[in-house]
């Protein structure tokens, strides 16, 4: 019988094989290495040959108070992606589906999609030149004006406004396509009876397409919450820079951290811990809210 439906829907078993196959290889299969959390790993006795300490690696993390320190940069920083972002990438998609004139709204969609595609490396240039205290743009204006040049690189509580402004300028014009997609299913009748009906636009926006907006802004906010301790490694790395340790305090994530550990320390034990228990938390996160989303609202839930 279970053969018999698996040839029944073999199309879409063909479809799905690829991802199939790159979860099984990159998720499922590197599942045993998670045995490095929990060994004092050394190049001589190898992986499982390594003395056994337990739960000796995240006993260090959190003694130390890395993991708290990590934990709240990682989540805060997060945080703000997902609702800032969010929010601010319906009201660019409303936006766009208000706009008349076809040429216009190709242009500003152009437009607002190209920070997508610039990399992490040329962004982290670009604000070098910005915010450099001696040559950089921001510092030769003030000077020009008479005022005292800024210490950006050296000054840690500024950087979490800029890494959220940088993000937001990156990844707000990628995002709201799936929005504006959303918006397009909507269907025009429903909006000319409101017209129809003295409606005007904020009436429209705020009765008719925010609501139908709801069930895709709830998945996509689960979906986020489950990545909510996975930062954004290229932008921290590029941005920030790896060895800047005045900005640690503000700017340090759990990417950062592991990266550190792998190739300034070689201690692969301890970002083994750390990646764990940053698996895990993502997991308690999207199974609480799911079942949040489940008791309030049933039809928006993930499963």
């Amino acid at each position: 019988m279970r053969l018999q439906r698996l040839w029944t829907h073999r199309t879409l078993l063909l479809m799905c094989f690829p991802a199939i196959v790159f979860f099984l290889i990159f998720a499922y299969l590197p599942m045993p290495g998670l045995y490095l959390a929990f060994i004092k790993y050394n190049y001589t006795d190898g992986i499982f040959r390594s003395p056994f300490v337990g739960w000796e690696n995240f006993r260090f993390l959190v003694i130390n108070g890395d993991l708290a320190r990590l934990t709240i940069n990682t989540i805060l920083y997060n945080l703000a992606f997902i609702l800032i972002g969010n929010a601010l990438q319906v009201f660019v998609a409303v936006l766009l589906n208000e706009l008349r004139r076809k040429w216009f709204k190709k242009i500003a969609q152009t437009f607002l999609f190209l920070p997508y595609f610039i990399s992490a490396v040329l962004i982290g240039l670009i604000a070098y030149n910005f915010l450099s205290y001696d040559y950089g743009v921001l510092n030769s204006f003030l000077v020009s004006v008479g005022l005292d040049p800024v210490k950006t690189y050296s000054n840690p509580n500024i950087w979490p406004f800029i890494i959220v402004i940088v993000y937001l300028w990156q990844t707000t014009g990628y995002g709201s396509i799936i929005y504006f997609a959303a918006i397009m299913g909507l269907d025009n009748e429903i909006v000319e009876a409101a017209e129809i009906d003295g409606a005007n636009a904020l009436q429209r926006i705020v009765h008719i397409i925010l609501p139908w907006l709801k069930p895709t802004f709830i998945i996509l906010l689960l979906f986020s919450l489950g990545g909510v301790l996975k930062g954004n490694f290229g932008l921290f790395y590029n941005l920030v820079g790896a060895n800047n340790t005045m900005l640690y305090p503000t700017t340090d994530i759990i990417e950062t951290y592991v990266f550190r550990t792998l190739m300034n320390n070689f201690n692969f034990s301890t970002g083994s811990a750390v990646s764990l228990y940053q698996s895990v938390f993502g997991f308690v996160i999207v199974v609480t809210c799911n079942w949040v989303v489940r008791k309030t609202s049933p039809d928006h839930s993930l499963f």
